[in-house]
């Protein structure tokens, strides 16, 4: 399990517009190339997105459900990122004076990962969800500056 917190300098309801564009999914989320297609109905709950992971031409399909779908709070995805397993994300968001507080948990729960020694998996899970947090900022900032 990895577990990152981030401040951020942006209000949890422009986190969550972020969160609900899944044609954004690639620019916050590290590790996912594109994005093939999203469910009409995403993000309710049992929705999917349908993205793609790698560097061209080393490029695999998977997809990440929504599991909770609680805005400006919180959304559970389950995501399915081959050939390292699937994961259980939380991401937690609460209002702080000109901000918000950020939490991600990422438990890993089949595949590759799983069968790595406890704390080299989770070293590597809290690097990636360290930047994914940063640019999720990044990306929400963005959005309300323009």
């Amino acid at each position: 399990m990895s577990v990152n917190v981030r401040l951020m300098t942006c209000t949890p309801e422009q986190v969550f517009a972020v969160l609900a564009d899944p044609w954004v999914y690639p620019t916050w989320v590290v590790g996912a190339s594109r994005l093939r297609a999203a469910d009409r109905r995403y993000p309710a709950e049992g929705s999917r997105l349908h993205h793609s992971v790698g560097v061209w031409p080393l490029v695999l399909n998977d997809e990440t459900r929504v599991e909770v779908w609680d805005p400006p709070r919180r959304v559970v995805l389950e995501a399915k990122t081959r050939p390292f397993g699937t994961e259980r994300v939380i991401i937690d968001v609460k209002p702080r004076r000109g901000g918000c507080i950020v939490r991600m948990e990422e438990y890993p729960y089949s595949g590759a990962v799983t069968r790595l020694p406890g704390l080299l998996a989770d070293s590597l899970l809290h690097v990636r969800n360290a930047e994914a947090l940063r640019r999720l900022e990044w990306v929400a900032r963005g959005r309300a500056a323009a």
